[in-house]
């Protein structure tokens, strides 16, 4: 079975064709044949089993007429008896013994069947067999003849009439059913060829979809007109799956540019350390250096010592904070004593530069990382000090619905608004000379921002410059 289907699908389909041909061709393969199969039973099987019952229903009533007339008593009772069979029925009836017609007084009314009685066929009928045949006349009747040779009288009956109306109607249905089989076959065609079009339609608007996209034009969405379940669920997910890899190329190039800056700005932030460091100690090497500039060139190389190990620290964090999805582990805490932590630990630098520096408040529990949102505290509240000479620092909370918003006000410098934007990107700086003496890394806003993502928030921030700034961000009450 394998093999001949293969070799049909070899040499009649071609190697490479759209959907729809392929469609169309399968289709008229097996119902072309399906229909041709049907059509060659009915028109010879069934065609030749109508011929045989129309056969043996003539010959038995010729049988019967035969019986009738042999048991007449002589041959003027035959006579009468063919003529009243002949008025009652319709039928052309004559009797011939040895080839010879008898009765000939009204053969001219039996003109066809007199000539039927001379061929060849009926002439050599043998006793007890018949003869039929069918034939069809100039004004498209059909015409049967039948004659039987009695084998006890050597009479032979032939009989001429119009077909049988049932005959007729098996015969007509015959043909019907052909002409309809060819009919369906045809309108099958059609409809394979109007669904086949209705499936590749949709396959095509997707192909141009896809081709443009791969040429470039990621923002292109996919659409298709059509019904059909199947391919509605097929574009909905290569819409989906479009836009995933939209976002991550895009996500892929926006990565790409920060890798520039990226690189830009480390290798400016660690050139200009190890630059300090190396030529503090080549200073240091020469025995001629007084002891207070010595003291005084290795705190300042120990100092950009301190501050390559907290860029290292701060990159390492941040690579941490975008690698692993994980890296969030939240609890119920108070941020009461989060917050008088963080604070103690930071009064001191506050108070070193003669700051106002207020924090705390009521419990307050809060669900989160605990570790990292202090790291988001101490990187804002530092910064308030950082950038302020004088006024104060207050790092504050308040309870709303259901969620904590906190607050880190300074009045400090502040940030203009064209820096605004910018200020949570990686190494951007408002001041660098400013960021550089304090000791800062650039990272740390970029390290909040990362860490209140990773817990679903975000960060804000409101500034006017020369009057200070405000940060606040909210986190689930516990």
């Amino acid at each position: 079975m394998k093999a001949p289907f293969m070799w049909i699908s070899r040499h009649v389909f071609p190697p490479r064709a759209s959907t729809q041909t392929w469609m169309f061709l399968t289709f008229a393969l097996f119902v072309g044949v399906a229909v041709a199969g049907v059509s060659l039973y009915v028109f010879f099987i069934v065609g030749s089993q109508i011929k045989n019952a129309a056969r043996d229903t003539h010959i038995a009533q010729a049988e019967q007429i035969a019986g009738f007339i042999e048991d007449a008593a002589h041959d003027a009772e035959r006579t009468a008896l063919v003529e009243s069979i002949s008025e009652l029925t319709g039928l052309q009836i004559l009797v011939a013994r040895h080839g010879e017609i008898l009765w000939s007084e009204r053969l001219e009314a039996f003109e066809s069947t007199s000539e039927f009685m001379r061929r060849e066929e009926v002439l050599a009928l043998a006793p007890g067999s018949g003869y039929f045949a069918s034939e069809r006349t100039e004004d498209g009747s059909r015409v049967t003849f039948v004659a039987v040779h009695r084998e006890e009288s050597g009479f032979v009956i032939g009989i001429e009439q119009t077909e049988r109306a049932f005959h007729t109607v098996a015969r007509n249905m015959q043909r019907m059913l052909v002409l309809g089989l060819i009919m369906a076959f045809l309108m099958a065609l059609v409809g394979s060829w109007v669904a086949a079009d209705k499936v590749t339609k949709p396959l095509l608007a997707i192909r141009k979809s896809a081709k443009e996209i791969s040429n470039g034009k990621l923002d292109r969405v996919i659409t298709v007109d059509t019904r059909s379940a199947e391919i509605q669920d097929l574009t909905s997910s290569l819409r989906r799956m479009s836009k995933s890899f939209r976002e991550k190329i895009l996500a892929l190039e926006r990565l790409t540019e920060l890798q520039k800056e990226f690189i830009g700005s480390i290798s400016h932030e660690v050139r200009n350390p190890i630059f300090s460091v190396s030529g503090y100690l080549e200073a240091l090497a020469d025995p001629r250096l007084p002891e207070e500039l010595r003291r005084r060139y290795a705190a300042k190389a120990l100092k950009n010592l301190h501050r390559l190990g907290n860029l290292f620290h701060d990159l390492i964090e941040l690579a941490r904070l975008e690698s692993e999805d994980d890296i969030i582990k939240r609890e119920a805490f108070d941020l009461a004593d989060l917050a008088n932590e963080v604070g103690d630990m930071l009064r001191p630098k506050a108070e070193e530069k003669g700051l106002e520096f207020t924090y705390g408040g009521p419990v307050m529990p809060v669900l989160a990382d605990r570790n990292r949102i202090r790291q988001v505290l101490v990187n804002l509240c530092m910064n308030g000090i950082r950038y302020s000479d004088s006024g104060s620092v207050h790092c504050t909370y308040e309870r709303g619905p259901g969620k904590v918003r906190i607050v880190v006000v300074d009045n400090g410098r502040g940030i203009g608004k064209e820096h605004l934007s910018r200020i949570f990107e990686r190494f951007y700086v408002v001041d660098a000379n400013r960021t550089r003496k304090s000791g800062g890394t650039g990272l740390g806003l970029s390290i909040v921002k990362q860490i209140l993502q990773a817990h679903g928030e975000s960060i804000h921030v409101e500034s006017t410059e020369g009057h200070g700034s405000t940060f606040w961000f909210e986190l689930p009450a516990a």
